[in-house]
């Protein structure tokens, strides 16, 4: 997996130098970067690299859990710990137990969670809410915002959790800072959707990639990806060529054949190509719609 994501990604070389060895060592290991810049992708890559991979992977995101229910799903909970608990369940940490649990967006992780999870990570042991002190052997991988370290110096995060859980740090650059990337993980990205789509991959127009590379991608490898498959599903042929969106040109008078042509295809991608339901949209008929799709190149 990490070959495949090297690949796709000649630029992150440096930025994963050592994480074969890392991932051996089995130890906690930080990928810090913005999201959608391929962290929970190195993280499976760290557990398939570990003698580990033969168990169980289990990620947790303390971000679309309750603060207040966090503690009760990282280390479960037994029958009548709190009112309405009327069976034992399992936690995250029992059920990645022999495996790799993966913490993502840890800087979300409760403050008042962060003590247990300090020692659970220190001493190999935790309680679940209302039963017995037990041990674990689990593996930790967190996922962070490349603000954390800051989040660490105002006292939003605990020191010493940051620090014991980054024993190996690792940076993944945004998508602006490796356009050099954009061929190779274009061509990636559309044989997986290809794929998806029961399609032969097609090749990517030199006319998009010249706007691509000059684009800021705040949306990351979620953006890329969106942009070439709202692109494969309108094309009919063997080329895609995606529009650049509007707020990468926010300086430059664009003409009105352009923005509709743009629109026609944002109508389409919505609609998942069906015409009839473009047309409706964009308040013309269907026969008017096939004639500017006819007009502007789309097939």
């Amino acid at each position: 997996m990490l070959d495949e994501l090297l690949a796709a990604s000649p630029s992150l070389t440096s930025a994963l130098a050592g994480l074969e060895r890392a991932a051996a060592a089995d130890v906690p290991i930080l990928v810090l970067g913005e999201p959608a810049t391929g962290r929970s992708r190195v993280a499976r890559a760290i557990h398939q690299l570990s003698d580990r991979r033969g168990g169980p992977l289990v990620e947790v995101d303390p971000g679309v859990v309750p603060a207040t229910l966090f503690e009760s799903e990282l280390f479960g909970h037994r029958a009548g710990a709190f009112t309405g608990a009327t069976e034992s369940v399992a936690g995250r940490v029992d059920r990645a137990e022999g495996g790799t649990l993966v913490l993502d967006h840890v800087e979300e992780l409760p403050l008042t969670a962060q003590p247990k999870l300090l020692r659970l990570l220190a001493e190999r042991t935790y309680a679940p809410l209302g039963g017995d002190e037990q041990q674990t052997n689990v593996r930790f991988v967190a996922l962070g915002s490349a603000d954390l370290p800051t989040r660490v110096e105002s006292g939003a995060f605990r020191a010493d959790l940051y620090y014991r859980l980054g024993v190996f740090v690792y940076v993944l650059p945004p998508l602006r800072e490796r356009l050099a990337d954009l061929p190779s993980l274009c061509a990636a990205l559309l044989t997986d959707l290809a794929g998806r789509l029961g399609r032969p991959r097609p090749r990517l127009a030199a006319a998009a990639l010249d706007w691509m590379q000059r684009h800021h991608w705040p949306g990351n490898l979620r953006e890329l990806r969106n942009t070439l498959e709202r692109a494969l599903i309108v094309s009919g042929g063997d080329e895609v060529n995606p529009a650049p969106p509007v707020a990468s040109q926010p300086h430059v008078p664009r003409s009105l054949a352009a923005v509709e042509r743009e629109q026609i295809l944002v109508a389409l991608a919505h609609t998942r190509g069906h015409q009839g339901r473009a047309a409706e949209i964009l308040g013309i008929s269907r026969k008017a719609l096939w004639q500017k799709r006819k007009r502007h190149g789309i097939r």
